[in-house]
C-alpha cells in the first residue's frame, strides 16, 4: 500500500509540476504571438496534452484521499486516464517532436508531460490502479473522452482562428487529412482501450483487487 500511495504521489507531483511550469511558458510564447491573455489561457487550458494530464492528478488525488473525488475512483474513468495519457505519448513522438525543439526548462517540462507522465500513469494503473471490474461494455465509454475533445477542438477553430494541433488544422490540411488524422488516433484508442480491458480481465483473477472501496 506504501508503494502505491508513493508511485501515485510521484505520478501526482511530475505531472502537476510540468503543468504548473508550462502555464507561464506557453502563456509567454502565445501572447508574444499577439494572443491576448484571456485567449492565451483558454488556448493553453485547450491542449489534450495539458487536459489529460490534469485530468491523471486528477485520477491520484482521488487514489490518495479517503472516499473524495469519488468520480475519479471509478475503474473506466481511471483506465480512460491511462488510455489517454499513453495516446498522449504516443501521438506525440510520432508526429509532434519532431516538429520543435525546446530547450532549458521547456525541454524539462516537454520531457515530464509526454513521456514521465506516460510511463508513470502506466505503472501506477498496471500495479495498483486496475480493480478487475472493467467489460468490454467499457470500451465505447472510453471514447467519450477523446470525441468530446475533438468536437471542442473542431467547433472553437472558426472562433479562435487556430487549433492546438497541426494535423487538427483543417484550414490548411483539408478535410480528408484532419479526418484520416481522427479516425486513426480514435483506433489508438480503441487499440489500448481493448488492450487494458483485456490485462484488467486477464489479472482480475492472478492479484487482489486493489481499488479502494
Amino acid at each position: 500500500m506504501r508503494a502505491a500511495r508513493a508511485l501515485a504521489a510521484l505520478g501526482l507531483a511530475v505531472s502537476a509540476i510540468a503543468v504548473i511550469i508550462q502555464l507561464p511558458l506557453g502563456f509567454e510564447r502565445m501572447t508574444a504571438a499577439g494572443m491576448s491573455g484571456p485567449g492565451a489561457v483558454v488556448a493553453f487550458f485547450s491542449y489534450f496534452t495539458i487536459l489529460t494530464n490534469i485530468f491523471g492528478c486528477l485520477v491520484y488525488v482521488a487514489a490518495l484521499s479517503d472516499g473524495r473525488l469519488s468520480f475519479f475512483r471509478r475503474p473506466v474513468v481511471r483506465a480512460c486516464a491511462a488510455v489517454s495519457i499513453l495516446v498522449v505519448g504516443i501521438v506525440y513522438h510520432f508526429l509532434l517532436a519532431q516538429l520543435w525543439s525546446p530547450q532549458g526548462i521547456r525541454y524539462v517540462t516537454d520531457l515530464m508531460l509526454h513521456y514521465a507522465a506516460p510511463a508513470l500513469m502506466l505503472a501506477w494503473w498496471l500495479t495498483c490502479g486496475r480493480s478487475g471490474a472493467l467489460s468490454w461494455a467499457d470500451l465505447p465509454k472510453l471514447l467519450v473522452y477523446p470525441i468530446v475533445y475533438l468536437a471542442y477542438v473542431l467547433a472553437r477553430a472558426p472562433i479562435a482562428g487556430q487549433v492546438p494541433y497541426p494535423f487538427l488544422d483543417h484550414s490548411a490540411n483539408g478535410w480528408g487529412p484532419v479526418a484520416q488524422t481522427a479516425l486513426g488516433i480514435t483506433a489508438l484508442f480503441l487499440i489500448l482501450g481493448a488492450l487494458a480491458i483485456a490485462l484488467d480481465r486477464h489479472f482480475a483473477n492472478r492479484l487482489p483487487d486493489r481499488t479502494p472501496a
